[in-house]
């Protein structure tokens, strides 16, 4: 409701950020990510929404979230994204409209090789994948979403979970790695 009635001013404000060079833009994510409250918010939203490739309205990024590479990061309307979330969108990464994040969960679109054995496995090349996360989705707390995985409609992932693999529209996932464990269509 907030989002809807101050939308012209979120929009100006969001045009300002949009014009500072990007590693002032992220010092003030850092400065801000800690606390909590409306106007911390409107600043990560701010923030986020002129780098992104696509943002959509009334998103809430809560307290200390991680977002990398937000060039290839897309997000439709009405998505929260909880406290202590990791997400690195290097590989892209897309998040339909009325998705919750809860807290503590990572999104990883890249795994790194390890086919050269003259140097270490951290300096190997990486192989990025997107991720695909569709409309009305409920992510739990401390799930891990793999690379290359697309998640469909409606769908629900039980917290702790590690997903591996494509999750279809209407289901319920759990476990390591996440299975499906009943149909909600």
């Amino acid at each position: 409701m907030l989002f809807k009635y101050f939308s012209f001013l979120i929009w100006v404000v969001s045009a300002c950020f949009k014009m500072l060079p990007s590693f002032v833009a992220w010092f003030l994510w850092d400065l801000v990510s800690p606390f909590g409250g409306k106007v911390a918010v409107l600043l990560r939203y701010c923030i986020v929404s002129g780098r992104a490739k696509h943002f959509g309205k009334n998103i809430y990024f809560g307290k200390t979230v991680v977002l990398k590479n937000p060039a290839e990061f897309s997000v439709g309307n009405n998505v929260s994204i909880h406290d202590s979330c990791y997400l690195d969108a290097i590989g892209g990464l897309k998040i339909g409209a009325d998705v919750s994040i809860a807290h503590q969960t990572s999104i990883i679109t890249f795994n790194h090789t390890w086919s050269d054995m003259s140097q270490p496995i951290k300096y190997n090349p990486i192989e990025k994948a997107p991720v695909i996360i569709e409309d009305d989705v409920w992510i739990g707390c401390g799930v891990r979403i793999l690379p290359g995985v697309v998640i469909g409609k409606r769908s629900i992932i039980a917290a702790g979970s590690v997903v591996t693999n494509d999750v279809p529209p209407g289901v319920i996932v759990a476990g390591v790695p996440a299975k499906i464990i009943k149909s909600i269509v």
